[in-house]
C-alpha cells in the first residue's frame, strides 16, 4: 500500500485503518522502527501468544502449519510450550 501522510506538531503519524485492520494493530501495540538513509519502516512487535481476541472471538494463531492437529491436540501443545517455557 503506497499513501501519503503528514506528521503532525508533534510527531505523529497515522496508519490508515485499512492497514491497521490487515496488520491487525490496535491501540497499545508496539512497533519497531528503522531508519536507513531517508527510508523509515516500521514493524509490529508481536509476543509470542498463540490466542488473541479478535472481534470479540479468541483466535489460536500460530507460525507453523497446524494440518492434521484437532482443537484439542493444539490446546495440548500450546500447554506444554507454556510449561516448558516456564520451565
Amino acid at each position: 500500500m503506497t499513501k501519503k501522510i503528514t506528521i503532525d506538531k508533534a510527531g505523529r503519524v497515522v496508519i490508515p485503518k485499512p492497514l491497521r485492520r490487515e496488520l491487525h494493530l490496535s491501540p497499545g501495540d508496539s512497533l519497531q522502527l528503522d531508519s536507513s538513509g531517508d527510508q523509515i519502516t516500521l514493524r509490529p512487535l508481536r509476543l509470542n501468544v498463540p490466542l488473541k481476541k479478535e472481534q470479540g472471538i479468541w483466535v489460536y494463531r500460530t507460525d507453523h502449519s497446524v494440518k492434521g492437529l484437532s482443537i484439542p491436540d493444539m490446546i495440548d501443545e500450546a500447554r506444554q510450550e507454556r510449561s516448558r517455557d516456564l520451565l
